[in-house]
């Protein structure tokens, strides 16, 4: 009997409900070189695991096979309704948008997959988020690298000279530690109706204490969903401390939506209105933020997607020198590839206009500028899922940030390379 009758064998015995006899012939058979038998062999011993309510195990080896054949449907698909069984919506969505992608779906399965989502919609009742690791920066003070020189006039000698700025900052390196505690749970009201809140709380210690940064974000507010889609109107605050001095606060609202358009295709869009107030810059910084961002997710296949994202942000603030107009956009690619590996690259790019003139040096002489920056970074996120630490994997990021200015002194370049354990979806 070849390995390939065999494994058809012990399929017949999985249907029929034979899990012992089905068991002994996939677990004592020798170890084929032909992948497509191998995978039916895991997959027909995953589901013996979920038939026979061993929804732990049949997740592990389910995870296993992507990790090595992330573009199969079938398996993909499988691992989320294990998900469903153990109620991790969140998990369990993941896994059906990149299922739904996938070439040569059957109608009805679409539909399945469809209202499967639509269940994971209803049931996200509550989710958490821990994240922490290292993350080394060579300009953790946003320094610019040159000199600040201006043309001075000798009386005596007659002669033109540069006098440069000697307490200038420099670039300063640091290594960071932060962590990222978050989550959200949501009060069920109705079949459509929901009451979500959700508590963020992210801290970087570096080294050199005086660039520590603390920041705590809450949000309550009514949530309805809907077969497509969901909305979200919540009541938004935040509180900053850096360098373990209080910074400032916030108080306002925001609108989340979010709309899937087809199995491949959603978009989504936030509203945000904040009132900001500063410990020690309030007479100069206070005002309001108003942030209009919206998203579009497009899914390749059942391995790739991309992120397309825009935001437009008005900052105002009592003295108009601070105040500005911020433009941004992002174009993201995300793939899960083979040896379990998943990689996310983005650049992103952010124009800056200020209102009001400040005194500054250009060309050598002080004079008033109106502030105009070019903001771009360009990142890229690499994790492997075949070291899983108790549901955590290692995720590391290097991104690179270089903002242009027409004040010379407000330029600078960075850095970073942030090692993190995140948790696996």
């Amino acid at each position: 009997m070849s390995a390939l009758d065999a494994v058809k064998m012990a399929g017949d015995m999985v249907y029929a409900g034979d899990y012992k006899n089905a068991t002994q012939i996939l677990t004592k058979m020798p170890q084929t070189n032909s992948l497509p038998v191998e995978i039916e062999r895991w997959y027909l011993l995953a589901q013996i695991e979920q038939k026979k309510g061993n929804i732990d195990e049949a997740i592990k080896i389910y995870r296993k096979i992507l990790d090595d054949q992330p573009d199969l449907v079938k398996i993909r698909y499988e691992l989320a309704i294990c998900y469903m069984m153990k109620h991790q919506w969140y998990r369990a969505d993941y896994h059906l948008r990149l299922a739904m992608a996938g070439k040569d779906i059957p109608d009805e399965i679409k539909q399945r997959m469809m209202y499967l989502r639509y269940i994971a919609r209803q049931n996200k009742r509550w989710n958490v988020w821990f994240n922490f690791g290292a993350a080394p920066d060579n300009n953790v003070n946003q320094a610019s690298s040159g000199d600040n020189c201006i043309k001075m006039y000798d009386y005596y000698t007659g002669e033109e000279y540069l006098w440069c700025q000697q307490d200038q900052a420099k670039p300063e390196r640091a290594v960071g530690f932060n962590f990222l505690l978050g989550g959200n749970y949501e009060f069920v009201l109705s079949d459509n109706w929901r009451w979500k809140n959700e508590a963020n709380i992210y801290s970087n210690v570096y080294n050199k204490h005086k660039f520590d940064d603390l920041y705590l974000a809450l949000a309550t507010g009514p949530r309805y969903i809907w077969e497509s889609g969901d909305v979200w109107l919540a009541a938004i605050a935040s509180r900053r401390w850096y360098g373990w001095d209080r910074y400032n606060w916030s108080i306002g609202g925001k609108i989340d939506a979010h709309y899937d358009w087809t199995r491949k295709l959603s978009s989504g869009l936030s509203l945000r209105i904040q009132n900001n107030d500063y410990d020690e810059y309030g007479d100069f910084l206070n005002g309001q933020t108003y942030a209009v961002s919206p998203y579009v997710t497009y899914s390749l296949d059942s391995t790739k997607y991309i992120v397309l994202r825009g935001d437009v942000e008005r900052e105002t603030a009592k003295n108009d020198t601070y105040a500005n107009w911020r433009y941004g956009t992002s174009i993201g690619f995300g793939a899960e590839i083979p040896w379990g590996f998943s990689l996310y690259i983005e650049p992103a790019f952010t124009w800056v206009n200020y209102d009001d003139e400040r005194w500054a040096v250009k060309n050598y002489t002080y004079t008033k500028i109106t502030e105009r920056d070019f903001i771009q970074r360009y990142s890229m996120s690499v994790s492997n899922n075949k070291f899983d630490i108790w549901g955590f994997v290692p995720t590391m990021t290097v991104s690179y940030t270089k903002k242009d200015s027409n004040i010379h002194a407000r330029e600078y370049e960075k850095w970073t390379a942030e090692f993190t354990m995140r948790q696996r979806f």
